[in-house]
């Protein structure tokens, strides 16, 4: 995969991030996940494409391994596993900096959005390309 491909994204947790328990709240995470995958798409996506195309989350699969807690600071790793008619499959990591230790991992299911109609639409080879390569779409 190249640098298109894997895409990622570092941030630091805030008292705004942080519950009654002193770590960070579920809703937090998926806050993270739709960023993280947005921040991917303006990223990789071409002007045009982005103009035509929107995603929208149909299903997320959330495995929370350890807590973050205040000042932690995050290495977001995210890539397309794979694509579809319609649909894609996204993976989404949480490591602590410091140590790399896998805290939370996440599969969203995404469906491709014509941005006009607001009606699901094909998601185009360039799309699978950008996203899996070549050989993958």
């Amino acid at each position: 995969m190249d640098d298109k491909q894997i895409f990622s994204w570092e941030l630091t947790v805030s008292k705004n991030d942080i519950d009654q328990l002193n770590h960070v709240n579920n809703v937090v995470y998926v806050q993270w996940i739709q960023d993280v995958a947005v921040k991917h798409w303006f990223n990789v996506a071409p002007d045009q494409i982005r103009d035509n195309y929107v995603w929208v989350v149909v299903r997320h699969e959330i495995d929370y391994k350890r807590p973050a807690q205040l000042n932690d600071e995050l290495v977001v790793v995210t890539k397309v596993l794979d694509a579809g008619t319609v649909t894609s499959n996204r993976q989404v990591q949480f490591f602590r900096k410091k140590d790399n230790l896998l805290m939370v991992e996440a599969k969203t299911t995404w469906c491709m959005i014509d941005a006009k109609t607001f009606r699901p639409a094909r998601i185009p080879d360039i799309i699978k390309t950008i996203f899996l390569g070549d050989d993958k779409k």
